[in-house]
């Protein structure tokens, strides 16, 4: 077994709970089903948002989705001038047993900028 990390990002349009949560729900759905992951696989998630994001905690959103023995965080991004505005992210980690495997980072709406290096990710 091998301790790993997904990598992942998505935007939202509007500073409103509803949005923060479901856009962090098909991030999060994404990053299971590319993987092939559960919930109970997953170690632990850290969220970050940036500065302008306030409505509502990302990880309500994993909670909701059976993350409920997950230790969760969440933080704000570093405001840095000219950033990607509107941009919740997050690093889960997690253990997988075969040798061969490659996390499949994911990247979506306007966070796809954020990696374009990482085919694999859009």
């Amino acid at each position: 077994m091998r301790l790993h990390a997904l990598r992942g990002a998505i935007s939202v349009e509007h500073d409103e709970a509803g949005e923060i949560l479901s856009r962090t729900t098909e991030l999060m759905h994404e990053l299971l089903d590319r993987n092939a992951l559960r919930p109970e696989d997953i170690v632990s998630c850290i969220f970050t948002m940036t500065p302008d994001l306030k409505a509502a905690f990302p990880a309500a959103a994993a909670r909701d989705m059976g993350f409920d023995q997950v230790p969760l965080m969440c933080a704000v991004e570093i405001d840095v001038p000219g950033a990607l505005p509107q941009i919740i992210r997050v690093m889960a980690h997690y253990y997988y047993a075969g040798e061969d495997h490659r996390a499949q980072h994911v990247y979506l709406g306007r966070a796809k900028a954020l990696r374009k290096d990482l085919e694999s990710a859009q």
